[in-house]
């Protein structure tokens, strides 16, 4: 991947001279059945920039109440987008069809309208947990028949299409916008895609450069996001067995709850004792968790963590928590 960058063929992507990032934005747009897509920094500029483009200042969002868009984009888009999230709190983190029925509402010039349905394929804080072909369909139509666009935060979408043996088009068919993450799973150091109608996504970039994400020769980012889509999507299924031990682990240390691993998250949460407290035990062991509120801990396995390491936290785990 490095090789990759220093090799990298670049131009001025500001002016869309980059054919690095021409020809990354060109293979992914195709993998999820889209016209068109843009390379952005982050996952949450991804996300910011398809609310921005797809509602109107004074709408609502209706997202998951755990999903990323409400609870770690620090209310980005009533500060750029001028909207606010309606939530609905689900068992597994998905969105279905008959959610979205459920949330319509009679027009009425009192309270303000629903412009946009989130989706969050895998679902982080829910513990990396799937949402099938058959539930997102169901769930872009159902907004469609209410007259509403659909945005699909896939920023493991990769995780899902492996772990559901499905292609990642048939998991945003339909969508108006979604988005994949390249610095996750797939190992790249930086950036995430926006992909979207050819108009959209034009129009995505005008918000691009205004958030300031607008970059020169960033064709060495995009390479390895080339390396990543074109190298690194099939041993995902690594993390996801590696994460399948971890949860086994959990579920058999006394006062937590941790439903089974399906990808690559792991989420704990603990009846008896403080996250913080846990993790700081952990990392004095050598292993690293991630606190989530003070009752909740999540654990992410990835290509820089194998089979030994995994088992070894495992056993710190089991010490740890007896």
């Amino acid at each position: 991947m490095r090789r990759a960058m220093a090799e990298a063929e670049v131009g001025d992507d500001v002016h869309g001279e980059d054919p690095t990032v021409a020809r990354l934005q060109e293979v992914v747009a195709a993998r999820l059945g889209f016209e068109a897509a843009l390379w952005v920094p982050t996952g949450v500029m991804a996300n910011e920039i398809a609310i921005r483009i797809l509602t109107r200042p004074g709408q609502e969002v209706l997202a998951e109440e755990r999903s990323h868009v409400v609870q770690f984009e620090l209310a980005g888009m009533a500060v750029l987008s001028g909207v606010m999230p309606r939530v609905v709190r689900t068992e597994d983190g998905h969105i279905t069809a008959d959610d979205i029925r459920a949330a319509r509402r009679p027009a009425s010039y009192m309270r303000s309208d629903l412009g946009l349905v989130v989706l969050e394929n895998t679902h982080n804080f829910a513990g990396g947990t799937v949402a099938d072909t058959g539930l997102m369909r169901g769930a872009i139509a159902a907004a469609h028949d209410a007259g509403v666009p659909v945005h699909v935060d896939g920023a493991r979408l990769w995780n899902a299409s492996v772990v559901l043996g499905v292609p990642l088009a048939s998991l945003v068919a339909g969508a108006d916008s979604a988005m994949v993450t390249l610095s996750k799973g797939l190992c790249a150091p930086a950036g995430s895609v926006l992909v979207s109608s050819r108009a959209h996504i034009d129009e995505a970039r005008r918000v691009r450069k205004q958030l300031g994400g607008g970059m020169r020769q960033v064709g060495i980012l995009a390479a390895a996001g080339l390396v990543g889509v074109e190298t690194m999507i099939d041993r995902l299924a690594e993390d996801h067995v590696n994460a399948a031990l971890l949860a086994e682990a959990l579920a058999g240390c006394p006062g937590v709850r941790v439903r089974p691993a399906r990808t690559n998250i792991v989420v704990a949460e603990l009846a008896e004792r403080a996250a913080p407290d846990v993790a700081a035990d952990l990392s004095a062991r050598g292993i690293l968790v991630s606190v989530m509120d003070t009752r909740t801990l999540r654990l992410v396995t990835h290509h820089d963590v194998n089979g030994d390491a995994c088992a070894h936290a495992a056993a710190v785990l089991l010490e740890v928590l007896a």
